[in-house]
């Protein structure tokens, strides 16, 4: 392509320029375990790594590759590794670059499972954790250690919704030349982008915003360099945690609408947290597109946009809650976010269930504590199901 777009929707639409040999419109579904080499010279090629031929789903597929590289385009990256899960893809950066004797800081608000496996399982073969206020710099620079081999963050944290200022904690990482990796799932390349702000990896679950439906379940790395690329690809071929054809099929057809569902869930969310915020029956609120939010300003700057991920508190505490959760209609009592649906969780008995008391003492996740993602159903409708289940409160 000798024009190649620059605005974002026709970088949603068009992708990295892959064109299917056959003459597909959309790239195909490369429903294949193995690819057949040219000559033996070629297979020879494929394996030096050589060529760009294909050997192996597990190693690399048109499918996946065409998925990768468009979001790898859309997020100011080298490339992108997709993965079979979000915590496939968390698990492989992990695996990249933390070892026995290795350090990593991260936000004690993480998701719960991110949190989950370093402390249950990654512990067990010699890794240390802390677990701080990210949206602290101090508390970050405090907790970095002379084996500190990666910072790990999400921003909005999930589910507290906190903002870290990502450039600044970039430029204390690389000070120390230690690598960070941003989750970007709550915001997607579309509000935000990581790599730009300082970042060395950015992932995301692709079960969330960037496919969109509630139908796949897949994770995705972008790295700013070939070297990580290369890195980090590597360690997802090894533990065989790659994408399905079928997956990385139906996430590339629910991204190219990726702008415009944001854009409609946006508008939606910033009427659900101003009419929330006025509810008398509601204690606090963190929405990023309210000036409430104690970082409003730190997120103008990083976002283009406050997103549509909302929590909350109630006066009456986990009950009122329960009964709130209870009684909704139209926002559907489940986990996962992101979606073209409005979704409600309770994290400290469910998404977060896993951690303990103290862990969610110190992240904030408290037991009043509501998730709310906002989906593009009329605001009207989502406000008049909160309102009807609130007044049951």
């Amino acid at each position: 392509m000798t024009h190649k777009p620059s605005g974002f929707n026709s970088k949603l639409v068009h992708g990295a320029g892959a064109k299917d040999p056959m003459g597909s419109v959309i790239t195909p579904i490369y429903q294949t375990s193995t690819f057949a080499f040219k000559s033996a010279d070629h297979g020879a090629a494929c394996f030096a790594g050589e060529s760009d031929g294909y050997i192996y789903t597990r190693i690399g597929n048109p499918t996946i590759r065409d998925l990768e590289k468009t979001i790898a385009l859309l997020e100011n990256g080298y490339d992108g590794i997709g993965c079979s899960s979000g915590m496939g893809a968390i698990n492989t950066v992990y695996m990249s670059y933390l070892g026995a004797g290795k350090h990593i800081v991260s936000h004690n608000a993480v998701y719960g499972p991110s949190r989950g496996i370093i402390e249950n399982t990654f512990h067990r073969f010699g890794v240390e954790s802390s677990y701080v206020d990210t949206t602290d710099l101090e508390q970050v620079k405090a907790a970095i250690k002379p084996n500190t081999a990666l910072i790990y963050i999400e921003s909005p944290a999930n589910p507290t919704i906190g903002i870290s200022d990502i450039p600044a904690i970039c430029a204390l990482a690389h000070q120390h030349k230690i690598p960070v990796c941003v989750d970007n799932t709550f915001c997607s390349p579309y509000l935000q982008k990581p790599l730009v702000l300082g970042a060395d990896i950015v992932l995301h679950s692709l079960t969330k915003f960037l496919n969109g439906h509630a139908d796949i379940v897949g994770g995705i790395i972008i790295t700013k360099t070939e070297t990580d690329y290369k890195k980090v690809r590597s360690m997802m071929v090894s533990l065989g945690c790659n994408m399905d054809p079928h997956q990385a099929f139906l996430t590339r057809r629910g991204l190219k609408t990726l702008a415009i569902r944001i854009d409609r869930a946006q508008e939606n969310a910033i009427k659900v947290a101003e009419f929330l915020e006025s509810h008398p029956k509601v204690d606090w609120i963190m929405y990023p597109g309210l000036v409430s939010h104690p970082q409003y300003e730190l997120g103008k700057k990083m976002m283009s946009g406050p997103g549509s991920m909302i929590s909350f508190g109630l006066k009456g505490g986990l009950e009122a809650g329960k009964k709130l959760m209870d009684n909704v209609e139209l926002c559907v009592l489940a986990v996962s976010l992101g979606g073209i649906e409005t979704l409600i969780q309770h994290p400290a008995s469910m998404t977060h269930s896993k951690l303990s008391a103290v862990a969610k003492k110190e992240g904030g996740i408290s037991d009043e504590l509501v998730r709310l993602s906002v989906g593009i159903e009329e605001a009207e409708d989502i406000i008049g199901d909160l309102e009807q289940a609130l007044a049951k409160i």
